[in-house]
């Protein structure tokens, strides 16, 4: 009776293992080669490149760089990040990498520095400033990966892969079923949405120091799982100006597209990221399912129960049709949040900031982000 026991215990433990086993994105191919086509051409599919076998990945020309900023060779490179906003550059290091002192402005074709100061990211208080000293395996590859070993640095792939988003996948590969994968289609509204803002947010993981080593990533978390066991978003103070936000809450560092929408109407009434993107891919700029404003309007035409409340979208924004002030994402979703310094991506809250608040708190607003040469009283003087 025992060993039969122990065998079911036996039993079990390999069946659990089998299932949290990952299998790598290429056995996901053969069955969903449309979706893992249209994936491949992502940005989250390329992310990361290895110059070995992608020469091409690097896009600056070395031979002008700049020698006052730029200080390594094009040799000294193992790993590119980055192919629309930003370039940066990374050098092996035992098993992981740390970043090299300069970036690529991809927007304006120009040489940056890249180095994060102390005092600003909560991790730099646990490394030295010196590039050389920061790696990669505990500040950045736990979201440009899947199934990182935090011991060893070895991965299942780099990059955004299928079982990033849809859990360890050998067991659906070996007898596929809709209840040995995850979907996160198919989860509860907060859970779907954790499933992207695991990467998509600055945030502190419950366990700062893991071994002696501050992660900047949610270790322990997987698709399915609630990602506040995990993670915990940076906060704000309201009427306070961070490094992180903006005094109105709204986040003015890149990749915090997590931290505004969990603070949107849309995310209390249960909308997901995927309403709006498919991270599988689309013909459309940041892969959103129709292009611009034609995703907004599948649930806000005129006279939408959902606003605007207006027989026509004009007579809600008060500008001419086919001008910029009357695309909802111009107010709705300003370019206010920075990836280098002259380059701003949009803002997720979805809230509309107006120039009072810029009066108030020196928060960018939507009026005078397009009509650069009004001042504020301008903008408010409209308003009315």
């Amino acid at each position: 009776m025992k060993h039969a026991f122990l065998l079911s215990i036996t039993f079990a433990a390999t069946a659990l293992a089998q299932q949290q086993a990952y299998s790598g994105l290429a056995s996901c191919q053969p069955c969903h080669a449309k979706t893992y086509a249209r994936w491949s051409r992502t940005a989250m599919a390329n992310v990361v490149r290895d110059v070995k076998t992608h020469p091409d990945a690097i896009i600056p020309d070395f031979s002008k760089a700049d020698p006052a900023i730029v200080r390594f060779k094009k040799e000294d490179i193992a790993f590119v990040y980055g192919s629309k906003w930003k370039q940066r550059y990374f050098a092996r290091a035992g098993n992981t990498f740390v970043p090299l002192g300069a970036q690529w402005d991809i927007q304006h074709a120009k040489w940056l520095p890249y180095n994060v100061k102390p005092g600003t990211d909560w991790w730099t208080a646990f490394y030295p400033e010196d590039n050389a000293h920061r790696p990669t395996l505990t500040t950045c590859d736990g979201c440009h990966s899947v199934n990182l070993d935090l011991n060893t640095g070895a991965v299942t792939e780099w990059n955004v892969g299928c079982e990033r988003c849809h859990g360890p996948g050998a067991a659906h590969v070996k007898s596929p079923s809709k209840t040995n994968i995850v979907n996160p289609n198919t989860l509860t509204s907060k859970a779907a949405v954790d499933t992207c803002v695991q990467c998509h947010s600055q945030g502190r993981p419950k366990t700062p120091q893991v071994a002696g080593k501050a992660y900047d990533f949610p270790h322990g978390y997987a698709p399915g799982k609630n990602l506040a066991d995990f993670w915990a978003l940076e906060e704000h103070k309201a009427g306070e100006t961070t490094f992180t936000h903006f005094a109105d809450g709204t986040a003015h560092k890149n990749r915090m597209q997590g931290n505004d929408f969990v603070q949107s109407v849309m995310y209390s009434k249960g909308v997901t990221c995927t309403a709006c993107h498919d991270p599988h891919g689309t013909d459309y700029n940041a892969d959103t399912l129709k292009p611009g404003q034609a995703v907004c309007l599948t649930c806000h035409g005129p006279n939408s129960p959902n606003g605007p409340h207006t027989a026509t979208l004009e007579a809600h924004s008060r500008h001419k049709a086919g001008s910029p002030g009357n695309d909802c994402l111009a107010c709705h979703m300003p370019k206010i949040e920075q990836t280098t310094p002259d380059d701003f991506v949009r803002a997720h809250t979805f809230k509309f900031i107006g120039p009072e608040m810029t009066e108030k708190y020196q928060i960018p607003n939507a009026c005078t982000s397009c009509h650069k040469d009004k001042a504020i009283a301008w903008a408010k003087e409209n308003l009315k």
